[in-house]
């Protein structure tokens, strides 16, 4: 008899508290860069029917991408 083991994915939108446990951002950092401007509501975040706000861990990942990278 084989074990059900569950199959967990990730989730598309996180809280901003374990968005920053993830990313290594601050809360604050977050929070800043949403409000000036750096993040965009509804490509680095949403916000939930009730006024959450979740960070998209894919725009996150392409907001870190689209740095140039340097030479060194």
């Amino acid at each position: 008899m084989e074990d059900p083991t569950p199959q967990v994915a990730p989730a598309s939108y996180v809280t901003v508290k374990l968005a920053s446990l993830l990313t290594g951002l601050s809360q604050g950092a977050i929070r800043r860069k949403m409000q000036e401007g750096k993040w965009l509501e509804g490509r680095e975040y949403r916000r939930s029917p009730d006024g959450g706000i979740f960070i998209s861990l894919k725009g996150y990942q392409k907001w870190v991408e689209s740095a140039p990278l340097r030479k060194t």
